[in-house]
């Protein structure tokens, strides 16, 4: 998907996004964490998105995990807020509260300390959607909003491969 190279910004990743979901006649969600509604704020930034941005929840409390996102309350008892599985539940349930045909799921550590023994810069991105449950692990280094804002560009990559 043209765009969405490495030295893409997370304005041109989104507005390759909202094409790509608008001219496939589909939608996208996203449970943040981390990010606390920067995918989302990114994608409305877009002319056209509300065609393809249905909403998202903004999670930052590990009980909304649960509460909001559908997020399995043993799994966040047993392995905390930032691991890869809570990424895809969280995907799945923006998918689901939304009605989205996509949906995205961010958690992770933006620093400087650690949380729960992970490391600042620790993140992990899932991807719920038709035929589709996936999560990606990135290590990523910087102050707080760089680690923000690579983490928004990795869930828009890692949707717009889904969609090529």
């Amino acid at each position: 998907m043209a765009g969405n190279g490495p030295g893409a910004t997370g304005d041109e990743q989104a507005a390759a996004l909202v094409a790509a979901l608008t001219g496939r006649g589909e939608t996208v969600a996203a449970a943040e964490s981390l990010t606390a509604g920067l995918v989302c704020a990114t994608l409305a930034r877009v002319p056209g998105a509300s065609a393809a941005l249905r909403g998202g929840l903004v999670v930052y409390a590990t009980e909304l995990k649960a509460v909001l996102a559908g997020v399995d309350p043993q799994l966040l008892a047993e392995h905390g807020a930032v691991h890869p599985e809570v990424a895809v539940q969280l995907a799945a349930g923006a998918r689901e509260k939304c009605g989205a045909t996509w949906g995205l799921g961010l958690t992770g550590v933006a620093g400087p300390s650690p949380q729960d023994g992970v490391a600042p810069g620790t993140v992990h991105v899932g991807l719920a959607g038709p035929g589709t449950r996936t999560v990606r692990t990135l290590t990523l280094s910087g102050d707080r909003d760089l680690i923000r804002t690579s983490s928004v560009r990795a869930a828009f990559a890692l949707l717009g491969e889904h969609l090529a």
